[in-house]
């Protein structure tokens, strides 16, 4: 069986960048589990809370999820009475979500989990090495949706 140490794929940037994405996750949920919210959840409400109400199908594209998903969160936070849907002035098809009075409550009340995510990540860590790393991971990600788009090779 081989050693997976000694695999080079293991210690790469995009291992390390997968391996810091379930980090995250894991810290967000343990955060805003006693809040009873998701990571996703979390999003929505900080889009409300700090640029306002927003089209629905606004938050499919910012936060990169599919449309079923962001329906159940949707659906979850109206349940709990923190964000409500109402149509959209210029087509009534569409709905526009506004955080409620609830939902502004809570949000003054909860934690900041990115920001306790980055003072515990990058807690010493150089401008100069996080702005590389931004970069570098950037370019990676770009240039791989481009290959999405032009189709994978076979």
């Amino acid at each position: 069986m081989p050693n997976k140490q000694a695999d080079p794929n293991h210690e790469s940037a995009g291992a390390w960048a997968k391996k810091y994405h379930l980090a995250t996750r894991q810290v967000m949920e343990s955060v805003l589990r006693p809040h009873d919210l998701g990571p996703t959840q979390w999003y929505v409400l900080y889009q409300l809370a700090l640029v306002g109400a927003t089209p629905q199908r606004e938050l499919v594209r910012i936060l990169e999820v599919e449309r079923a998903t962001l329906s159940g969160v949707v659906a979850a936070l109206t349940r709990k009475g923190l964000v409500e849907q109402r149509p959209d002035p210029s087509d009534a098809r569409q709905r526009v979500l506004h955080l409620t009075s609830q939902g502004r409550v809570l949000w003054g009340e909860l934690p900041d989990p990115i920001e306790l995510i980055l003072r515990t990540a990058f807690a010493e860590v150089s401008d100069a090495d996080l702005a590389t790393t931004t970069r570098v991971l950037r370019t990676g990600t770009a240039r791989l949706h481009e290959l999405l788009t032009k189709g994978t090779p076979a």
